[in-house]
């Protein structure tokens, strides 16, 4: 098991290493970049001519190292991270930008975790009840809103749930009202947290809870029709013992390998959201940093999407080899 857990790592560091110069590639593939804006800006806003404007930003560009060859850039940016942990400077918010990422990526992580909690939770739980009462009337209700919430993208949710909210004097948007939106937390604080939080969490988490529930219901009834099953079932099992003893446990396979790559796309629901919303998270921040082409801060992002969904892959992994005998370390 240690050889498998040691050799699944050393296999992560390659793929890491493809992904962050992908990432690089992708975000210099627009043409120019944030000192582009810069110039635009001091010639409508700062008055200056086109020349004076374009000497500035090549001035900013050598002082940032952005007239560099672009592997010179990129392997100057790994080295800072890899050495300092520095993942550049972020020319819109005029901070590094590891500050201006750990500001929001605690909320970002905090939805994301109770999405993906609360949807496989309710997910299995919603799957199992369909599967043990397939083609019953609960069976029909659970698959029809399971196909609205796989078919239903999440910012016209966020639309449709700022519109209810408003129309009965709720805020819609944000995490807090405007008298805890500063105040120093307290129960209050949270109190009014939980009344607001819980609007991205099903946004974000309704299309996660339906895939479980497809998955978990469709696993389920083929392993209801294994001949093992039937064998305990024949041996005078209660059907709860049957269910949840025998034939849940493998059942759950594809849910546990579905968990790796679950978080990246519970941060790509929440970025939609948050942006339509205004939820100080990381979405409205990334979508800013594309938009204006701050490349070390959209990049740095990526970059750490991509290192979630490896480390979930690898967890996923190593779990499943834990608790299937099945599986083989070779």
């Amino acid at each position: 098991m240690s050889r498998y857990v040691i050799r699944r790592v050393l296999m992560s560091i390659p793929t890491l290493f493809v992904i962050s110069v992908v990432v690089f590639v992708v975000i210099q593939l627009p043409p120019g970049d944030y000192m582009t804006t810069v110039q635009l800006q001091l010639q409508s806003l700062g008055g200056l001519t086109e020349a004076e404007a374009a000497k500035v930003a090549q001035e900013l560009r050598k002082v940032y190292g952005l007239d560099k060859p672009l592997y010179v850039q990129y392997l100057v940016w790994m080295k800072n991270i890899i050495t300092r942990g520095d993942f550049g400077f972020s020319f819109q918010y005029r901070k590094p930008v590891a500050d201006v990422i750990w500001e929001r990526l605690g909320w970002t992580i905090l939805i994301a975790s109770l999405c993906h909690l609360i949807s496989t939770l309710v997910g299995i739980m919603i799957g199992i009840f369909s599967a043990t009462h397939q083609y019953r009337i609960g069976d029909y209700v659970a698959t029809f809103f399971a196909f609205i919430g796989l078919s239903t993208p999440s910012f016209f949710l966020a639309l449709v749930a700022m519109y209810i909210l408003a129309s009965r004097g709720i805020q819609p948007g944000g995490l807090f009202s405007q008298y805890y939106l500063f105040a120093p937390w307290s129960w209050g604080k949270f109190v009014d947290l939980l009344k607001h939080i819980w609007i991205p969490v099903v946004i974000v988490g309704l299309a996660g809870t339906a895939r479980n529930m497809r998955v978990m219901r469709g696993n389920l009834l083929d392993i209801l029709n294994q001949p093992y099953v039937l064998t305990a079932r024949s041996k005078g099992l209660p059907e709860r013992t049957v269910v949840f003893k025998h034939a849940v446990v493998n059942a759950l396979h594809p849910i546990i390998m579905y968990q790796g790559m679950v978080l990246p796309f519970m941060i790509s629901g929440e970025i939609v959201a948050s942006t339509v919303l205004n939820i100080p998270t990381a979405g409205p921040m990334f979508y800013s940093a594309l938009v204006s082409q701050d490349m070390y801060l959209a990049g740095s992002f990526l970059l750490l999407v991509a290192v979630f969904l490896v480390a979930g892959n690898l967890l996923a992994d190593i779990l499943l080899a834990w608790i299937d005998p099945r599986v083989r370390y070779d």
